[in-house]
């Protein structure tokens, strides 16, 4: 009897442990998770772009990325091996390495079979405040190259004012729906999604509401 409660609470043990596995994993979705980490902190100037290649890699599309991952294995993957860690290779100085967060779904990912992937999530245009919406777009496609350490344009996306300083001139707007006469953002990525610039568009139109 003894044995048989031991073995319950083991059981019950491993399936509250998995449970909360899952709900902590990121939704590591190519094109709305993990391509923008690349595009955001490794296509700088000098760096891994379409035009320049450093190493060799051009980080700004699935087919280029593929060519440093082995899917399923992360620790085979020479992409994955160059950013993890305490002191990883890349980015190299003066630019930031990746937040572990950043680090953590590049590696879910790659387990997950590394696989091109998009759309994953609902879009939802109806909620577009800065801390509940935007501050996430803008950080997840922007703020590697419009912070405070790095001015890309002369804007710092990093925070809610800088945000509303590049939206009052219509170059944020301009910029994200490559209008004519506007730098296209994300640089060396392609457009954002329709959902995204939506949303954005409709937190200019109301005001920039926070």
């Amino acid at each position: 009897m003894k044995k048989v409660y031991i073995l319950l609470i083991f059981s019950c043990m491993l399936l509250l442990t998995t449970c909360i596995s899952d709900i902590s994993s990121p939704n590591a979705c190519f094109n709305e998770d993990v391509l923008p980490i690349f595009i955001s902190n490794c296509t700088y100037a000098g760096c891994h772009n379409a035009t320049e290649k450093k190493a060799d890699y051009n980080l700004t599309s699935y087919e280029a990325i593929m060519k440093g991952i082995t899917p399923k294995h992360p620790l085979q993957s020479e992409i994955y091996n160059t950013i993890k860690g305490s002191n990883p290779s890349m980015p190299q100085t003066p630019y930031p390495m990746l937040s572990k967060k950043d680090v953590y779904t590049i590696k879910t990912w790659i387990q997950m079979g590394a696989r091109n992937t998009s759309n994953c999530k609902t879009c939802d245009t109806t909620n577009f405040t800065y801390g509940n919406r935007i501050s996430t777009t803008l950080q997840t496609w922007c703020v590697g190259c419009h912070n405070s350490n790095n001015l890309g344009g002369g804007f710092d996306l990093s925070n809610y004012n800088g945000a509303v300083s590049a939206a009052e001139n219509n170059k944020l707007l301009g910029s994200i729906k490559h209008l004519s006469g506007f730098s296209a953002m994300p640089k060396n990525g392609a457009q954002l999604s329709i959902c995204e610039i939506s949303a954005i568009e409709k937190w200019i139109n109301k005001g920039f509401p926070q």
